[in-house]
């Protein structure tokens, strides 16, 4: 079983056809702080339970006001009875809804895999079936969640669980099921249904669409044939008529399984009959099969791994629009929080602006700026975000494609400009590439000012000479000629997608290599990819590297970072673009730096290791080990302290406190429950560092969003 349905079980069991048999005087006895085995639920919980449904009430915020959610015990009766917020009821009779897609998976290169298409080969959905065969309340720290066994969708069997946090009206809805098929992929959709011809409980469906105006179906097109339209925020809302409302909301970034575009695939779902859902009417979020008809990979399924399929409902007592800005707090409106003396740094984009701009200003015949290129939408999503630094991954085309463009240099020069053009007191766009030559892998290049150089060096040709125009150039043509190269330039190189994709074995195949040991390299990046809801958080794959990457170094020279990347292609306005980020806070005060003066403060402070990475709602504004900051180095002296402050929209989860001997990895988890939603907290542990060669920090809330910092480095006394 999975380590986050093996915290801190509860005994109370209720068993649906034993309730029925309990003494009225019994059934209806209320258990003010429930308790079992002398322990009670945490956070002022409330459990009350009669013959016929059992009731979690519990303080959802900071003022007073309490959630209730009550399930009913009689299966012939919806299993959500009611969701109150404050004494209001906002919604009830519903049942969850899922949609569960069946599919194989290519495992030739194992379960760490992107490139698979399992929506190319036969595939089944499956509906939700809950057999309500027991119903168990259990405590997760200072959270209490209540187990619904019977839960089936196909191959896949397990339970059906639904968690509450005191001082959030968040209930996070989940099917916790495993399979024993082998080489499984998967999707799921999830929401609300009821049965197709009762009256639903909610006036209307809601969302906000693409122009950003709420949209609300009523009555007959509420319930008409499902349909799944475009929407902001990835998520729908049931109105109730009077007011009270329930948001179905996916964790931001989890939900989304990898793809190249970030495109806005209809999120949500309404309507009757959806898919495999027959004769039922609901609504709720989906997962695109299709994707962006790339590579589409899914979600692993490794045999018996407990997958843990999660959504959010989110009640609220007013209508969709408050319902919907509760949600997008949660985000902070899809945006990143300025963090003082930190600046955010976002990287690996294939924007391809540059050979955009040479084609337009030939279809155009233009000598200045193409129509339709004077502000591109990528510029202002970025602004929008507060993304504040942006290192783009150019001339990621085939060679047709370049071709067709221009030659390497103008492109080179191309880049330079409009980087230089499109920046500003608010932005800062680095010209970067993916080359992807002469090392092994794909790998990404950065360096302090506009440097021009070729991919190649031809028999005879110099390493660097002086073009009468474009002046310095250098020619490259092995490892050690990139080596030079960045050397010369103060440049950085790190692997790209380390351990998938076109790096796969990488960098573990060129580790003894003098440019991976170099000071030069400097690491792998991060992305949450494979997606796998085994796992409780993101990104283990390139979390297990950067601690593999410390325990190989021999000096300091050879230690390694990890900074995060999105890599994704085309963006436009309506790109999903926050589901598929990641966001670097370097630590950087004064002012953003310039184009014209040069940014070798962002490539100083990246090979420093001064900075964390995070999805967005989980910050670590400080970090250090007794003293000692992210990226230095400080006396080992047996046991260290360390602190961090914290802070999270969703509620927080998990610490876990990641250190190395040069051999082992070593984890101790702290836990973090009894901080409600919005919360900030201050970690302060005695952590053993005895033959430790390094400290680092996670926290993890419970969508899975999280921050990682980058190591302290230790040297003994």
């Amino acid at each position: 079983m999975a380590s986050r349905r093996a915290r801190g079980w509860m005994g109370l069991a209720l068993v649906a056809a034993a309730a029925s048999l309990l003494p009225p005087a019994v059934a209806a006895q209320a258990t003010s702080g429930f308790r079992s085995s002398g322990k009670a639920l945490s956070g002022d919980v409330r459990v009350a339970r009669t013959a016929a449904a059992v009731t979690v009430d519990w303080p959802s915020d900071a003022r007073g006001e309490r959630t209730t959610l009550t399930l009913s015990l009689d299966r012939a009766r919806p299993l959500i009875e009611s969701v109150a917020v404050g004494g209001k009821v906002v919604m009830a009779g519903v049942d969850p809804a899922g949609v569960v897609t069946v599919g194989t998976r290519d495992l030739k290169q194992g379960w760490t895999i992107f490139f698979d298409n399992p929506r190319k080969k036969p595939f089944e959905a499956f509906p939700l079936t809950l057999g309500r065969e027991r119903v168990a309340v259990e405590r997760d720290g200072a959270h209490t969640r209540v187990v619904v066994d019977g839960a089936r969708a196909g191959p896949f069997a397990g339970s059906f669980t639904f968690t509450v946090y005191p001082g959030s009206r968040l209930i996070r809805a989940a099917m916790v099921m495993s399979t024993e098929r082998p080489a499984t992929a998967y999707t799921f959709d999830a929401g609300l249904s009821v049965v197709s011809g009762t009256a639903p409980p909610w006036q209307s469906v809601a969302y906000t669409d693409l122009s950003d105006r709420i949209v609300r179906h009523q009555g007959a097109s509420a319930r008409a044939a499902a349909t799944s339209p475009q929407v902001r925020g990835r998520m729908i809302v049931a109105e109730q008529a009077g007011g009270g409302a329930i948001g179905i909301v996916p964790p931001p970034h989890q939900y989304y399984y990898p793809l190249d575009y970030a495109n806005n695939d209809n999120a949500a779902w309404y309507g009757s009959d959806y898919r495999v859902l027959t004769g039922r009417t609901g609504l709720g979020v989906r997962q695109t099969l299709e994707g962006d008809r790339r590579w589409v990979p899914w979600v692993n399924a490794p045999e018996k791994s407990v997958q843990d399929m999660g959504i959010f409902y989110l009640p609220d007592p007013g209508d969709a629009a408050s319902t919907t800005a509760a949600a997008m707090t949660l985000t902070r409106g899809d945006r990143f929080k300025s963090l003082p003396g930190h600046r955010t740094f976002s990287s690996h984009y294939h924007v391809e602006h540059a050979a955009d701009f040479l084609n337009q200003a030939r279809f155009q015949q233009s000598r200045g700026v193409p129509t339709g290129l004077e502000t591109p939408a990528f510029v202002t999503r970025f602004k929008e975000m507060n993304v504040e630094i942006v290192h783009l991954a150019e001339l990621h085309l085939s060679r047709e494609d370049l071709d067709r463009a221009g030659d390497r240099l103008t492109l080179l020069k191309t880049i330079h400009d409009e980087t230089a053009r499109l920046s500003d007191d608010r932005l800062l766009l680095l010209p970067g590439e993916e080359p992807n030559v002469h090392l092994g892998g794909h790998w990404l290049s950065l360096f302090p000012k506009p440097v021009n150089w070729t991919l190649d060096r031809q028999p005879g040709q110099p390493f660097v000479e002086d073009d009468p125009v474009r002046g310095k150039v250098y020619h490259v043509g092995s490892s050690a000629d990139v080596l030079a190269l960045m050397k010369a330039e103060n440049g950085l190189m790190w692997t790209a997608h380390p351990r998938i994709k076109g790096s796969l074995g990488f960098p573990d195949r060129y580790r003894a290599e003098p440019f991976f040991r170099s000071d030069r390299f400097l690491g792998g990046a991060w992305k949450a990819m494979p997606a796998d809801y085994a796992q409780p958080y993101l990104g283990a794959r390139v979390l297990g590297l950067l601690d593999d990457m410390n325990n190989w170094a021999a000096d300091a020279s050879e230690r390694k970072f990890a900074p995060g990347e999105v890599d994704v292609f085309q963006l436009t306005r309506d790109s999903e673009l926050y589901a598929h980020m990641n966001i670097n806070y370097l630590r950087l005060p004064g002012a953003l730096p310039t184009h014209a003066g040069g940014w070798s403060a962002v490539t100083e402070a990246l090979r420093a290791g001064h900075f964390f990475t995070t999805t967005g709602e989980v910050l670590v504004s400080d970090f250090t080990l007794d003293g000692a900051r992210s990226g230095d180095e400080v006396a080992s002296r047996g046991r260290a302290t360390l602190r961090a402050t914290v802070e999270g929209t969703f509620p927080l989860a998990y610490a876990l406190i990641v250190s190395g001997d040069g051999e082992k990895v070593f984890r101790e988890r702290v836990d973090l429950t009894d901080a409600g939603g919005f919360a900030q907290r201050t970690i302060e542990r005695r952590v053993n560092v005895a033959g430790r060669a390094w400290v680092r920090l996670e926290v993890w809330d419970v969508a899975a969003n999280g921050a990682y910092t980058q190591p302290v480095f230790l040297r003994a006394r």
